[in-house]
């Protein structure tokens, strides 16, 4: 008991360390930790939809651009510049507080998950996979489009100018010199998402045994067993795609204010099929595997730029880099998934057939 609580303060203390370190090697390998924790959240949420209840989810990033979105529209100029009625009340544009907009984009992305989840009751695997992939798709072009005859998005240009995240008067879009010590932008919001994650980690293992959760496991196993036990799969998984919408939502806001800019192009088809393939890598329904093939898979593209340049310069640059360093990851998800096929950190219980404790 004592050697797991100094393995958790060691791990807490290196987690905090971390981006301070990183800020030697220059502010791109803290960029690249930030981004790694909000694919953290992503992850946790797509895990409660495919990995708890077994609803295979392909069209996951659209909560995230709602999320996006939503914190774009009420932390930009954007309604003030587009809107005369909107400019009359907010002459300056919509700056709105951080501890509104994440309930609200947890609220938003959830009934957005809820009425994806409604017309999909009745389907399963590779249909519900169908419905799930055109919906993500229909929220990018419903956001690449809506430009004209109201302008609410921006169309395919995006939305800029959106404002930094403001605690307690801190803005996080700025450097904070502390004791002498400067701290980048860039850092601050890693703690910032940091908070989020735990939060996020420690709601998802309250529902991994919670009744709902096992709930979800079982019509995960067997859907027609778990409704003969009395259980109500209809709201069970309204519950799932609404909690699972709820993470990618945060997270979404979370990028848009960290971004400044938000576009259609960041939540194309491959982000989705991405945040899936970290839950896969990892271990379905397992949270440590689940963060573990969040990082990996977030933090290995940047890692293989190095990989890519050498290997393009070898060939005379008749590879190109970004090709190259796609097919880099793939070889390693392939090779991973070969000699690992239940994920790098699976589940130990994961399963029809549970192992007896002794």
């Amino acid at each position: 008991m004592k050697n797991t609580k100094v393995q958790w303060i060691l791990g807490g203390i290196a987690l905090l360390v971390l981006p301070l370190l990183l800020q030697f090697f220059g502010n791109a390998w803290v960029r690249i930790a930030d981004l790694a924790l909000l694919y953290v959240m992503l992850a946790l949420g797509l895990n409660i939809v495919v990995g708890y209840a077994g609803l295979l989810d392909l069209g996951y990033v659209a909560f995230y651009a709602v999320g996006a979105y939503l914190f774009a529209l009420m932390a930009s100029p954007q309604l003030s510049d587009n809107f005369a009625g909107f400019a009359a009340m907010f002459p300056n544009g919509l700056h709105t507080s951080l501890w509104i907009v994440i309930p609200l984009a947890a609220l938003v992305a959830a009934i957005c998950g809820a009425m994806l989840g409604a017309p999909t009751l009745k389907l399963r695997g590779d249909y519900l996979a169908i419905v799930t992939l055109g919906f993500g798709e229909i929220i990018r072009i419903f956001l690449n489009n809506l430009d004209h005859p109201i302008n609410l998005t921006n169309g395919p240009k995006g939305i800029g100018q959106i404002d930094s995240v403001k605690i307690f008067g801190l803005d996080l879009g700025r450097r904070l010199e502390l004791f002498g010590y400067d701290i980048n932008s860039v850092t601050l919001y890693y703690y910032l998402f940091l908070v989020l994650v735990v939060a996020s980690v420690v709601i998802c293992y309250r529902l991994q045994d919670s009744r709902i959760g096992r709930a979800w496991m079982a019509i995960r196993e067997d859907e027609i067993a778990a409704k003969a036990m009395g259980i109500n799969t209809r709201n069970m998984k309204l519950l799932a795609f609404g909690m699972g919408a709820s993470f990618g939502g945060v997270a979404g806001s979370m990028f848009g204010a960290f971004q400044g800019f938000v576009s259609p192009e960041s939540f194309s088809l491959m982000e989705s099929v991405m945040i899936v393939a970290m839950v896969v890598l990892g271990g379905i329904g397992h949270i440590p595997g689940v963060i573990l093939g969040a990082v990996l898979l977030s933090a290995l593209p940047e890692v293989l730029r190095y990989v890519a340049g050498p290997l393009q310069s070898m060939t005379d640059g008749r590879l190109d880099a970004s090709i190259l360093r796609q097919l880099l990851i793939a070889l390693a998800m392939i090779v991973i998934m070969l000699l690992r096929p239940r994920g790098l950190w699976p589940a130990p219980e994961h399963g029809k057939s549970l192992t007896q404790k002794n």
